[in-house]
């Protein structure tokens, strides 16, 4: 047992809204899985997350729920902890960038780099917007990507390609606020001289070549060849951290730099709540921890590159470095991309009320774990979701501990048997356990890599094996022939029930927990404070752990089967006819044609077109063509901005059946997201006219086709 220390983080959700299954299985599921592990192995162990509420997407997403920042960062910050918690992930700390300590941890860093000459300060071009009277954070800003002439970049990023650069390199930029186009006025601001430290992240980088993935290797070793530049730590914003310098109201520190310290910040405050306020400093400030950064790939240069040099600006203070960074790829939804303004995503508060039971918690995080994007993009969908509860979950995991559970009952009076301690056991027996130790060993082994597919495998493979036992070894009819050797079926069966509820721990904790409480035995599923420290609960696990005599307390069904009917209502949210249709639900490449005029059938059915009620209708302030809609499209309400108001007075349009393109991806207008788009026909006369279904019969929610 090592002394060292392990530290993990994973990467802070945006409290701008409902944490969804693409962030869970990015950083805080493996996270999770990982703190869990090596808590069972007995290592001091401390997972570190909580919320990032500062920023432009925070301020963005305030303003379209009409919420101050805080009250909607307050919102989520607690909605996603909660929901978090309720899905087994067990963090140490969950802290918050809003919290007092984090800021004065923040306004520390930057006074160091301050002093030490890392800062520098520029008077810089930047996009501002007269009709708003201020200047347009990046996010605040939309155009035409200058790489690959994506037309909804961000002023920072574009999310086609993946490129960063300057705001002022956009084409044809537009102010999201207003959507007037900006001027560009002068602005002052610092910047972190990241240049400095090219050849020390370099040597950092690979020194870890051997061990880190190649997806950080690759992006980091990319951004580190085209040099790295001095970077804007402050911007003009009015919500985050003020930047501790005077005569700079209205400048905040960059949260790009700011939201990483939140590790640190949220360690101190678990320091605090433990009456010992120095205690952090042994995790960040001591070379015997070792640390792991858990993320998504769209968050790996920020802690390959900026968050390490971030610490070695305080390496008098002998800050720690990550040791590892083993990002995850993206997860996609039934063949695309996860999009909430798509209505194509699945988020954990969502996912809790449908699935309420207990062990729905775990069939999710197998499911996630089975489908980790660990090297590449993978893929979500709800059939495989079904299969792997049904055939993997239910017909081997939790068949196995029912059947031993109900022999108990039915024929030792729920007692565990009393075995002969000579040495009688057959090859069975022998095969068994080193089926269990071997299972241990190898999962162990794959979860120190981080390769928690392959370390779920084993442990199912244990219970394969398990089964194959019970089924070779046919206690139901060695009850008559040879009751010691059914004894001693039954007693290694009750044995092997205790190793799969610890080799399963880091994965469906709720089910191990109750695998546990069957015979009254201790809850060892790696949670916080559960364990204590220098105890390697993981390869005892392998050791008969419950006495003969042990009375089965009670005999829980693990896993209830997921029936068709209950995949065929998520389909539906998604907007899949059932599932034996699932694929109509993903976006397919089109087919292409012998002629540009023509189409097939295929390329046809990508579009979704959908009957939609209006229930309100007004025009779009300073347009004289648009008017911003409400509809009804069958239980879900969208917002549609359509061209409309020089054809229809928008009294008029309220309570219309229309069509509209439904998955079509989002724009926006005037400012304006659209969800969607109307169809109309102009006649001969230039009249636009509305395309509407025939029947009166025709509610809101058809598919038309």
């Amino acid at each position: 047992m090592s002394e060292t220390r392990f530290l993990i983080t994973s990467a802070l959700p945006y409290a701008s809204g409902v944490t969804h299954l693409g962030n869970v299985v990015g950083s805080t599921l493996p996270a999770d899985i990982y703190a869990r592990y090596c808590r069972l192995r007995g290592r001091d162990t401390l997972y570190v997350c909580g919320s990032d509420e500062h920023g432009v997407a925070i301020t963005i997403a305030a303003e379209k729920e009409g919420l101050l920042p805080q009250e909607l960062v307050d919102r989520y910050h607690h909605a996603n902890e909660n929901a978090l918690r309720k899905i087994g992930i067990a963090f140490d700390i969950f802290g918050r960038t809003t919290n007092p300590l984090h800021a004065a941890t923040a306004r520390e860093f930057f006074n160091v780099w301050l002093q030490s000459g890392c800062l520098i300060e520029k008077e810089e071009d930047q996009f501002f917007d007269e009709k708003a009277s201020m200047f347009l954070p990046d996010r605040y800003v939309e155009g035409t990507c200058p790489n690959c002439g994506f037309d909804k970049a961000r002023g920072d990023q574009c999310d086609n390609c993946g490129s960063y650069y300057n705001q002022l390199d956009l084409k044809n930029p537009h102010s999201v606020i207003t959507g007037a186009s900006p001027v560009v006025r002068k602005t002052k601001h610092w910047y972190f001289r990241l240049g400095l430290f090219q050849e020390w992240v370099e040597q950092y980088i690979e020194g870890h070549a051997d061990t880190w993935k190649d997806n950080v290797l690759q992006q980091s070793r990319s951004w580190l060849k085209q040099g790295l530049s001095d970077r804007a730590a402050t911007r003009d914003l009015q919500w985050g951290i003020p930047v501790p310098v005077e005569g700079t109201e209205g400048k905040v520190l960059y949260v790009w730099f700011e939201a990483v310290l939140g590790y640190i910040s949220a360690t101190k405050q678990w320091a605090m709540e433990r009456g010992a306020p120095d205690a952090w400093k042994k995790w960040w400030c001591d070379s015997g921890t070792q640390y792991t950064a858990f993320l998504g790939k769209d968050n790996i240069v920020f802690h390959s590159i900026i968050f390490p040099i971030l610490l070695h600006t305080r390496v008098a203070d002998n800050y720690i470095l990550p040791s590892n960074i083993p990002a995850n790829e993206f997860l996609n939804l039934e063949g695309d991309k996860f999009s909430k303004s798509r209505n194509w995503a699945i988020d954990v508060v969502q996912y809790l009320n449908d699935f309420n039971e207990p062990h729905h918690t775990d069939v999710l995080r197998y499911v996630l774990t089975m489908n980790m994007p660990e090297n590449r993009d993978s893929d979500f969908t709800w059939k495989d979701f079904q299969a792997r509860s049904n055939n993997e979950l239910g017909a081997i995991l939790g068949n196995f501990v029912n059947r031993v559970a109900q022999f108990l009952q039915k024929n030792f009076n729920s007692a565990v048997p009393t075995i002969m301690k000579s040495g009688n056991a057959g090859i069975e027996e022998f095969a068994l356990t080193a089926a269990t130790k071997e299972g241990l060993e190898s999962a162990a082994q794959h979860l120190d890599a981080f390769r928690f597919r392959d370390a779920a495998t084993e442990a199912m493979n244990v219970a394969r094996a398990a089964n194959k036992y019970f089924n070779d070894k046919a206690p139901w009819k060695t009850i008559k022939s040879n009751s010691d050797d059914c004894a001693q079926t039954l007693y290694n069966c009750v044995q092997t029930i205790h190793t799969l509820s610890v080799v399963f721990a880091p994965f469906i904790p709720n089910a191990c927990a109750s695998m546990q409480r069957m015979f009254g035995l201790p809850i060892t599923t790696g949670e916080p404070l559960q364990l204590e420290t220098g105890i390697d609960v993981w390869m005892q696990a392998a050791l008969g752990a419950v006495p003969s005599g042990s009375v089965l307390i009670e005999t829980p069904i693990l896993f209830s089967r997921i029936e068709d009917e209950v995949i065929d209502v998520q389909l539906k949210k998604l907007g899949v006819k059932d599932s034996s249709h699932a694929s109509e639900g993903r976006i397919v490449a089109p087919v292409a044609s012998d002629d540009d005029n023509l189409i097939s059938i295929e390329e046809f059915a990508r579009v979704k077109l959908k009957t939609v009620i209006i229930t309100s209708a007004e025009r779009v302030p300073k347009s004289d063509k648009l008017v911003r809609l409400q509809v009804d499209a069958g239980g879900e309400s969208r917002q549609i901005v359509a061209g409309l108001a020089k054809h229809y007075r928008p009294e008029d349009l309220i309570g219309k059946t229309v069509v509209i393109v439904a998955n079509l991806k989002p724009a926006r207008l005037m400012g304006l997201e659209s969800q969607g788009m109307v169809l109309a026909a102009t006649n001969s006369e230039g009249v636009l006219v509305l395309v509407t279904p025939e029947s009166k019969e025709i509610g809101p929610g058809a598919i038309v086709k």
